[in-house]
């Protein structure tokens, strides 16, 4: 067991494609030089997010990046030894996803495509089928995007494969129905942290969450990235402003205190749960 430097980073990328890969790269190099070992970057980092939940513009998507491709190429390489998650919309087999990958130096370690798409987000972005734990060299680890955490059989689905941390990468927007005129109060801006809070807890494993900020159309995003621990706790968090959420944390030794007692997945009764209608 070793103590690993876990950052969550909030931030703001738009749709200029040259200008995102230019930051992100800024973002990854820096956490390099300051020992980081796991970065978490937003969901929709390569060019940023669709403008409007309700109605998307077909005219106006995040552009499509394919998983080969020498944007991502270029972000593997300047992440050396550290491993970045990142999640952008990507082409493949003709079909947009919203897609998370996990990368080093090495190249693609995992990824995930968002299989829950709220609103009308199926309208542009095809759905994606599974949830996948991997290994990385900071531990085993499964990523969800943004919607995924609102379900509790998602981030279960990870923990059951062995993972230890869940990055949940997000462009999680303020309400579109009823925005409160401060981003704390919105109501949100509460479900974001609740989520993260509760998915940790329930599976005893350590969350990594981020999230963009700053507007993209209609849409403005809440930030409040943040890493929590096996008991549900809030580590480090940026709270409604861009920045980097970090900690140290040794998360094997964590979790098995954690699980020392009350250990939530060897304790279930799958026997006893309805899991159709």
């Amino acid at each position: 067991m070793a103590v690993v430097t876990i950052g969550a980073v909030a931030a703001h990328f738009g749709r200029d494609l040259d200008r995102s890969v230019e930051k992100a790269l800024g973002i990854i190099e820096s956490a390099r030089r300051d020992g980081v070992q796991l970065l978490a970057l937003p969901h929709a980092v390569l060019g940023g997010y669709i403008g409007d939940l309700r109605t998307p513009d077909p005219d106006d998507l995040p552009p499509s990046i394919e998983l080969d491709g020498p944007e991502i190429a270029a972000l593997a390489e300047a992440s050396g030894d550290l491993t970045v998650c990142f999640g952008f919309a990507e082409m493949r087999d003709g079909k947009r996803y919203n897609t998370a990958a996990c990368i080093t130096g090495d190249g693609v370690l995992g990824v995930h495509r968002k299989v829950h798409l709220p609103v009308h987000e199926s309208d542009v972005f095809t759905g994606g089928d599974r949830f996948d734990a991997f290994d990385t060299p900071v531990g085993r680890l499964g990523m969800l995007i943004d919607y995924d955490k609102t379900f509790p059989e998602a981030a279960r689905s990870l923990a059951l494969q062995g993972a230890h941390i869940i990055a949940t990468l997000s462009a999680w927007p303020a309400s579109v129905t009823d925005r409160a005129s401060r981003l704390p109060a919105d109501r949100q801006s509460r479900l974001f942290d609740l989520y993260d809070c509760a998915r940790a807890a329930e599976n005893q494993v350590v969350v990594v969450s981020s999230n963009q900020t700053g507007v993209t159309g209609s849409l403005r995003f809440l930030g409040q990235a943040k890493v929590v621990g096996p008991g549900g706790d809030v580590l480090a968090t940026t709270r409604s402003v861009g920045g980097l959420a970090r900690v140290e944390i040794d998360a094997e030794a964590e979790i098995t205190r954690a699980r020392s007692v009350l250990n939530h997945l060897a304790e279930r009764r799958p026997e006893t749960y309805r899991l159709s209608e």
